[in-house]
């Protein structure tokens, strides 16, 4: 039989970018230590419905920790004091009986507020349309064994294609840089055949964008690495900075 306990949230509510906001208390009683974290916002949800008051606000697609689309701040660490999780698979488990957990959105410049715990992350899909992906004419799609790919090679360009673009990178980040997401997104593609022909190219409009979309500059605190829940390495931005000479 799973445990039982009863929670404090702290939820950051404010309807839109042009209304106040504040933090709202709210608790749950007797819940499974089984249950995720999102899915006690669905409980809560739940009960906030019943009572004719508007519901918590929050992303979400797959919850199987793939997609990137959930993402907010549970007690000031992005997806939660859990390494390389993403929220959707925080689980209550990781909590006291009595706990109280603070969520809040992110706060970066770029990624402009919705409501509640959600916000606009659509400079990411900018930044991959001025760069992030290889405009090679294929025609018939070629055999898999025609271009040999060495496995170390391609476990490399692997670990920064796991990233899920969910943001945790940027709120963490003191000065909201976006430069691990776009070190990986770069790097996937310049270790492979594929991404040779507008290498050099990719390299510049992606920083470029990068700073035309409000992003800041990374001073090397590593809290991206810390967060990432793919946990992709702050060494690609190194990579990256050099790759754009």
């Amino acid at each position: 039989m799973s445990r039982k306990l009863s929670l404090k949230l702290r939820i950051w509510r404010q309807a839109s970018s042009n209304s106040s906001g504040a933090f709202h208390v709210y608790w749950l009683e007797q819940i499974s230590a089984d249950m995720s974290l999102l899915e006690a916002l669905d409980r809560l949800n739940e009960q906030l419905i019943a009572q004719a008051k508007r519901p918590v606000s929050f992303d979400h697609d797959c919850r199987e920790g793939i997609c990137g689309s959930c993402g907010f701040l549970v007690n000031g660490q992005a997806h939660g004091p859990q390494t390389g999780t993403t929220l959707c698979q925080l689980y209550l488990r990781q909590f006291a009986d009595g706990d109280t957990l603070t969520l809040e959105p992110w706060r970066a410049r770029a990624f402009p507020f919705i409501q509640d715990l959600v916000v606009d992350r659509a400079a990411f899909d900018r930044l991959i349309a001025a760069g992030g992906y290889c405009s090679v004419n294929t025609g018939q799609a070629p055999d898999g064994n025609d271009l040999l790919i060495g496995k170390d090679q391609a476990a490399s360009s692997f670990e920064t294609a796991t990233c899920i673009g969910c943001g945790a990178c940027v709120a963490s980040c003191r000065n909201a840089s976006a430069s691990l997401f776009v070190a990986a997104k770069l790097a996937h593609l310049a270790q492979l055949p594929q991404g040779q022909p507008e290498r050099n190219r990719r390299a510049k409009r992606l920083q470029e964008r990068m700073s035309e979309e409000g992003f800041g500059s990374c001073s090397s605190n590593l809290e991206c690495e810390a967060v990432c829940p793919k946990q992709i390495s702050a060494d690609w931005i190194s990579w990256m900075h050099r790759e754009a000479r």
